[in-house]
């Protein structure tokens, strides 16, 4: 009797489980959130938790992070273009170029998505807004996946800066001449922000018709507003951003990801690591910052394991 009690207790448990699990359809359409209308995209095979996908930027496309529908066999995968950028609406309101507006809008796309719980993937500027999102509505988050990760504007342009000294000198000179004159737009400091890219941002050459893609969907005026004229140079409402004071409030399983010659260099992230209880860290050889597109089997596989772990 007691073993048959058990058996019992152990169907109506896997039975609630199943019910629990969200079944969503692949779709793909658009979303009224404050400020304008989205693009999203759901690609779904599988029934374990959906993971929602946050691109880079700010207003960077979702467009380099198509790799990562790999992950639809096992959940369904959640892309979306934030407002400003790619195939969502274009702003010009700058009330609306803020971390609180699009934490605001992330959360109108999932409730209006019918996501209860999901596993949360951030790159670049997403980590910020990952992070906030996080903070904001912690018991719809079951974890985090913060793939090299600005968590501190100042630790990133100190990261910068040891990262243009190592280019070479005629580099080096005109981001100086060109950042002291503020002609953001000469081919010279053009070029080396192009030789800057090609070294720490995506390595794997030629760029891929996605990430060529996504940069041509870049909204710039949003990418100006809160960033700056450059990846090294940041002038915008980003430029003291500084979130590790709060990271050791991070409760969910938490996974840091960054490129051997990352941006986001693999020692700084380890330190936001270190900061977060009980956080796996993974370092991807030889890849830039955009470790979906440098390497995406290694990112995926990676990602994959460590979800794996949660359902």
């Amino acid at each position: 009797m007691k073993m048959e009690f058990v058996a019992v207790l152990f169907l109506i448990a896997m039975t609630m489980s199943c019910e629990n699990r969200q079944k969503i359809a692949p779709a793909e359409g658009y979303i009224s959130v404050t400020g304008g209308n989205v693009w999203y995209r759901i690609d779904s095979e599988g029934d374990q938790t959906p993971i929602v996908l946050l691109h880079g930027g700010p207003a960077g496309t979702s467009y380099y992070l198509n790799p990562l529908s790999a992950l639809s066999k096992e959940r369904p995968v959640v892309f979306y273009d934030q407002l400003g950028c790619g195939r969502s609406d274009r702003i010009e309101d700058e009330s609306l170029m803020t971390i609180e507006s699009y934490v605001l809008q992330l959360e109108e796309l999932c409730r209006k998505l019918n996501l209860k719980e999901f596993h949360l993937y951030g790159q670049s500027w997403g980590t910020i807004l990952a992070t906030e999102y996080y903070f904001k509505h912690p018991e719809r988050v079951k974890s985090l996946i913060l793939s090299s990760p600005v968590l501190s504007s100042p630790m990133w342009i100190a990261d910068t800066k040891i990262l243009v000294a190592t280019l070479p000198d005629s580099v080096q000179e005109a981001i100086r001449v060109n950042e002291e004159n503020r002609t953001f737009d000469t081919p010279e400091y053009q070029n080396a922000v192009m030789v800057y890219s090609q070294t720490f941002v995506a390595r794997n050459l030629p760029w891929s018709y996605d990430l060529d893609s996504a940069f041509a969907g870049t909204g710039m005026n949003v990418y100006l507003k809160m960033w700056g004229p450059s990846e090294f140079n940041a002038t915008g409402t980003l430029k003291d951003y500084d979130v590790t004071p709060r990271l050791h409030r991070i409760k969910v399983p938490t996974l840091f990801i960054c490129g051997e010659f990352d941006e986001a260099r693999p020692s700084t992230v380890q330190y936001y690591q270190s900061l977060v209880p009980g956080a796996k860290f993974r370092m991807i050889p030889n890849v830039g910052h955009i470790t979906v597109q440098d390497n995406p089997n290694e990112d995926i596989r990676i990602i994959s394991e460590f979800l794996g772990e949660l359902n």
